[in-house]
C-alpha cells in the first residue's frame, strides 16, 4: 500500500511541474504575442502556417524548430506569436506530429499577389517561367526542385536565334538548380544576381540557423542528403558547386525590363540588353532594395543588407532605415569590438518596431555604443566620409560602409507590366 502511495506522489509531482511548465510557456507566450499586436508586427509577410486547432497537441515540435521565433504555445495550441518574424520555409510543418499545419498565402485581412503558373511553372505569357519563392514557394528544397522541373520544360522551347536559350534571373536555390540544368542540358544560359552573393534570402538568415533539413536532387550534382544543416554549410556547399560546375554567375546585375522581339525575348538589364528563348524569373519576393538616390550611393562600400556583423569589426557603419532590420542591423554592428556606428532615420520615432528591439537600441546607445540620428537623411556619400542633414544641418562622418535597410520594392509592378497575371491569395495555400 505504501508503494501505490509514493507512486501516486511522484505521478502528482510530475503532473504539477507539469502544469506550471505549461503556463509558464503559456504565459511567454502570450506576452509575445500581445507585444506583436501593439507593435503592429501581428501580420506575416508572405508564406505562413496556418494551425489546426482541432489536431494540434501542443507539442511545441513546431516551436522549437522554427528558428526565428515565430511560434509559440497559447492556450495549449501552436499560435503564430510574432508573424513578421515569420520567412515560410515550412520547418514548422515538417516537424510537426499530427499533421496540424499547413503554408498559406496572405491572411482575411490583407491579401499576397501570387503569379499563376501552370504546372511546368511557365505563366500566362508562353516563355516565361516562375520558379521558387517569388511563385510563393519558401521551401529550399522545393524551390530547387522548381527550378529543374522549369528547365526541363524550357529546353524543349529552345531556338537558335536568340543570344541565350534561357536567361535565368536570380541565384537563390531555384535558378542555381536551373543554372545546373542549363549546363546538364547543354544549353546557352546567363544567370544574372543582383546582389554580389549567391544563395538568395538564404544568405540573409541570420548566422548558424537551420537552413534545410530535407534531401535534394540536383542536375549534374545528383541526390543530395541534407539533415539540419546550417545556413553557413549551405551557403559553403552552394559554392563548392558553382566552383566544380564553372556554373557562370553574373554578380551585381540587376534585371530593369523584359520585352517580346521577334518571337524572343528582350531582357534589360543595368549593365546591357539581350535576347533570349525563354526566361525564367528565380529572384525571392523581397525584390530590389529600395535606394536613397543620394550621390555616391553606387559606391561599393554601400550594402543592402547585413549578413555577418563581424565582418565589419572596427569599421564605421552607417545604418539608414527605422524598421526592425535597421534597428537590428545597428544593435548587432554596436556588439562588434571597436566598431563605430550610426543609426540615421529620416523620422523622429521609430515605429511598428518590437519592443525588444527598441529597448536594446535604447541601452546600446546610452552605453556609448552607438548614436542615433533621428529627423536625418543621407545628402552624399564619399570614399571615407557621408554627409547627414540633421535637422537641417548637414554633417560630415568618417564612414566606412553605408548599410541601406529601407526595404525592398517588390517585382510585382514590373512583371504586371510585362503582362503576367496574378492572382490574390487571403489567407489560402
Amino acid at each position: 500500500m505504501n508503494y501505490l502511495y509514493l507512486y501516486a506522489a511522484i505521478v502528482l509531482i510530475a503532473m504539477t511541474l507539469y502544469v506550471r511548465r505549461q503556463r509558464r510557456i503559456h504565459d511567454t507566450h502570450s506576452a509575445e504575442l500581445q507585444q506583436a499586436v501593439q507593435s503592429g508586427l501581428a501580420e506575416p509577410a508572405s508564406l505562413h502556417p496556418v494551425v489546426d486547432f482541432s489536431r494540434c497537441m501542443g507539442s511545441g515540435a513546431c516551436v522549437k524548430a522554427c528558428p526565428e521565433g515565430a511560434l509559440g504555445v497559447v492556450n495549449g495550441k501552436a499560435v503564430l506569436v510574432n508573424a513578421a518574424a515569420c520567412i515560410g520555409h515550412g520547418a514548422c510543418m515538417a516537424a510537426c506530429p499530427v499533421e496540424s499545419i499547413k503554408l498559406v498565402f496572405g491572411t482575411e485581412r490583407r491579401g499576397i499577389d501570387i503569379p499563376n503558373v501552370t504546372p511546368q511553372f511557365e505563366t500566362n505569357i508562353p516563355g516565361i517561367f516562375i520558379a521558387g519563392e517569388l511563385g510563393g514557394m519558401g521551401l529550399i528544397r522545393k524551390a530547387a526542385e522548381q527550378g529543374r522541373q522549369a528547365m526541363d520544360a524550357i529546353r524543349k522551347k529552345r531556338g537558335a536565334k536568340a543570344d541565350f536559350d534561357v536567361f535565368i534571373v536570380g541565384c537563390g536555390p531555384a535558378g542555381l538548380s536551373a543554372g545546373l540544368s542549363a549546363i546538364h542540358h547543354k544549353m546557352r544560359y546567363k544567370l544574372i544576381e543582383q546582389e554580389d552573393s549567391l544563395g538568395g534570402s538564404v544568405y540573409h538568415y541570420p548566422r548558424q540557423k537551420i537552413a534545410m533539413t530535407a534531401p535534394v536532387e540536383l542536375d549534374i550534382i545528383g541526390h543530395v542528403k541534407f539533415n539540419d544543416v546550417q545556413k553557413e554549410t549551405l551557403l559553403a556547399f552552394w559554392l563548392d558547386v558553382v566552383q566544380k560546375t564553372s556554373l557562370a554567375i553574373a554578380f551585381r546585375e540587376r534585371m530593369e525590363s523584359i520585352e517580346r522581339e521577334d518571337g524572343q525575348f528582350r531582357v534589360r538589364t543595368n549593365r546591357g540588353s539581350y535576347t533570349a528563348g525563354a526566361v525564367l524569373l528565380a529572384m525571392g519576393r523581397r525584390g530590389t532594395p529600395r535606394k536613397l538616390g543620394v550621390p555616391g550611393e553606387e559606391s561599393a562600400k554601400v550594402a543592402y543588407r547585413l549578413a555577418d556583423p563581424a565582418q565589419y569589426v572596427g569599421q564605421s557603419v552607417l545604418v539608414v532605415g527605422g524598421g526592425d532590420s535597421a534597428l537590428e542591423a545597428a544593435i548587432a554592428l554596436s556588439q562588434e569590438k571597436d566598431t563605430d556606428v550610426i543609426l540615421s532615420y529620416r523620422s523622429a520615432a521609430f515605429s511598428r518596431v518590437k519592443q525588444k528591439n527598441r529597448l536594446q537600441l535604447e541601452q546600446q546607445e546610452k552605453a556609448g555604443r552607438l548614436r542615433v540620428l533621428l529627423n536625418s537623411t543621407v545628402a552624399r556619400i564619399q570614399e571615407h566620409h557621408v554627409e547627414i542633414d540633421h535637422d537641417g544641418v548637414v554633417q560630415r562622418f568618417k564612414n566606412d560602409v553605408v548599410l541601406v535597410c529601407a526595404g525592398g520594392v517588390l517585382p510585382t509592378p514590373l512583371l504586371q507590366q510585362i503582362g503576367i497575371q496574378f492572382d490574390t491569395k487571403f489567407g489560402t495555400a
